[in-house]
């Protein structure tokens, strides 16, 4: 089956909301503080209406399962923060009004089926706020396997032009990647072993994301000598995606031991390493599971690598 309409409409809409994320973070706003205390700005709200927009036009009978929704917004104190966001959104879409845009916003609230769309419109919402990585993620998953994940990283370095990178993989046709600024996919392929330079490995900013000395032990055990890299968000699925890193640990932090991942926080991500030839499981070895619901309530920590170092890994981690 072909998935060329699905991966054109995935990316010309992350894209889209690329940009309205970038016109925000020249004027970020007050950070609303939603329930779990993570902080999210009007362009969290802004990118799920302009992604869902367009797979609501494209694919009327596809859930998407999101982050956000819109209930928050339609309270009458939220009233100066819904007017900004749609002023944004505006910008991309003339036509926009205050309904059509929380409407937009709330066809992310779909549930796992057969076949549907993940999105997290903005992953690593706190390195969006401090001017660091972030990514717009977004996934299409059939039967529970991941078939098509496009991820935008408006802030990712390109060298010597202006940052900002796609990742992009449909299952079985490779990843790639492009400047988000304009240009053609390019295949990407994961850090070989030979490549001393680049292997390094990747972990969250965030100290409550993981287990940090963990992933620090497990990586040298594993041959991995340099420290680690500090990344927000899927950016780091890109970053081993394209052979800068070898390995992405996101182990159990000790503080939540019974925390379990959202879909929406690696689906896009894994198929692009995938496809690049790595290798994406729990930290038991087992493949991330997409069918089942909005947690991955059956897996624990996940491990992202070029594919060599994974079962050197995992017998680390076993041990």
């Amino acid at each position: 089956m072909s998935y060329d309409r699905e991966k054109q409409v995935a990316m010309d809409a992350a894209i889209a909301a690329a940009k309205l994320c970038q016109q925000v973070r020249q004027d970020i706003p007050q950070a609303i503080e939603k329930q779990d205390k993570s902080p999210v700005t009007v362009a969290d709200f802004g990118s799920q209406a302009i992604i869902c927009k367009a797979l609501g036009e494209a694919f009327p009978d596809d859930p998407v399962v999101g982050e956000e929704d819109a209930a928050e917004l339609r309270k009458p104190e939220m009233a100066e923060t819904l007017n900004k966001m749609l002023g944004y959104v505006q910008s991309l879409i003339p036509d926009a009004t205050a309904d059509r845009v929380t409407d937009w916003i709330d066809r992310g609230n779909g549930s796992v089926s057969p076949r549907y769309w993940t999105l997290d419109p903005i992953d690593g919402t706190k390195g969006f706020l401090r001017q660091d990585q972030y990514a717009v993620a977004l996934a299409l998953i059939e039967g529970g396997d991941v078939k098509v994940g496009v991820l935008a990283c408006p802030a990712m370095p390109v060298g010597g032009r202006e940052p900002g990178m796609l990742y992009v993989a449909v299952r079985g046709e490779g990843a790639a990647m492009m400047p988000l600024a304009g240009g053609e996919l390019q295949p990407i392929q994961v850090v070989s072993p030979e490549d001393a330079e680049n292997l390094r490995f990747v972990e969250s900013v965030e100290a409550a994301h993981g287990d940090q000395s963990r992933q620090n032990a497990i990586a040298q055990a594993a041959g991995i000598t340099a420290e680690s890299v500090r990344v927000d968000s899927q950016a780091k699925y890109g970053i081993v995606a394209s052979g800068k890193a070898a390995l992405y640990l996101r182990l159990p932090s000790p503080k939540k031991p019974d925390y379990r991942e959202n879909i929406w926080d690696h689906a896009a991500g894994a198929i692009v390493v995938e496809e690049a030839g790595g290798k994406v499981t729990d930290m038991y070895g087992k493949p991330l599971n997409f069918a089942d619901g909005s947690k991955m309530v059956n897996n624990r920590g996940v491990v992202v690598s070029n594919g060599v170092l994974h079962d050197r890994v995992l017998a680390v981690l076993n041990r």
